[in-house]
């Protein structure tokens, strides 16, 4: 048997198939979440994700899209009549304490990376999510959530510029072979890429001082290991840091959940 758990973000989504004793993952895809708009792209995806697969009638998802999510809520209702169950939801543990002062704030994607690090890695930690958003969020060994920064994200970022000045043309991001740019492309590439570098050491270091404690560095999403090269901390890449949180916070709740 096997339940179907899933994260729905604003720019991409993740399905996933995970054997319910075990709870180990047996299948793993990723697309863009306005794909969920289309019904044909939905019968698609999920009957490869379900197609031979007996799977429990209840899956659990962490969305930062109430539209998204109520889209493949009734879809997933309708043609498998399995209830969709979201991770914020009053009733589920969310397995660690959210020490901030308002609680409905907090990402669901937020909560299932701070789950996930909790979990594996046993230690204070900063999860860095290159997502839509550039967040870091601030978990302790004891399980606590401390809140974290928001920072815009580096395709959002760079998409914005393109698409706001005239003489801005579109370009990849990567590593720049130096600093000082020899054209737009270079400049721009540079100014992104160290611009990021910059961010993402100073707030590490921003938050150490303040808190008094040294972390575990955990990397997740797309730009994860553009900038392998360039922290000054020792940091550990987990693309898949969120569906394991969620796992986790599957596991503390099935009773609840599979009735």
């Amino acid at each position: 048997m096997n339940i179907l758990i899933g994260d729905i973000g604003n720019t991409s989504t993740k399905l996933c198939l995970i054997e319910y004793k075990s709870f180990k993952i047996k299948k793993l895809i990723y697309f863009k979440s306005k794909k969920i708009l289309s019904n044909i792209f939905l019968k698609k995806i999920l009957k490869k994700m379900i197609k031979k697969h007996p799977i429990k009638r209840v899956a659990l998802f962490s969305s930062v899209v109430p539209k998204y999510k109520y889209i493949i809520k009734n879809f997933l209702k309708k043609f498998y009549k399995i209830k969709l169950r979201e991770i914020k939801e009053n009733k589920i543990n969310k397995v660690i304490k959210i020490n901030i002062k308002n609680k409905k704030q907090v990402g669901s994607d937020r909560i299932a990376n701070a789950v996930g690090v909790f979990k594996i890695y046993k230690s204070n930690c900063i999860v860095l999510d290159f997502g839509t958003a550039t967040t870091f969020d601030v978990i302790t060994k004891e399980g606590i959530y401390n809140g974290g920064i928001i920072a815009p994200g580096v395709s959002l970022s760079l998409n914005s510029l393109v698409k706001s000045a005239d003489q801005i043309p579109v370009f990849s991001l990567k590593k720049p072979k130096k600093i000082v740019g020899k054209n737009t492309i270079e400049a721009l590439r540079s100014g992104f890429f160290w611009g990021y570098t910059g961010l993402i050491n100073n707030i590490i270091s921003k938050i150490e001082k303040e808190t008094s404690k040294k972390y575990k560095i955990i990397f997740t999403g797309g730009y994860a290991d553009l900038f392998k090269t360039t922290i000054m901390r020792s940091f550990k890449i987990d693309k898949n840091i969120t569906i394991k949180g969620i796992i986790e916070i599957f596991k503390k709740n099935q009773r609840y959940l599979i009735k």
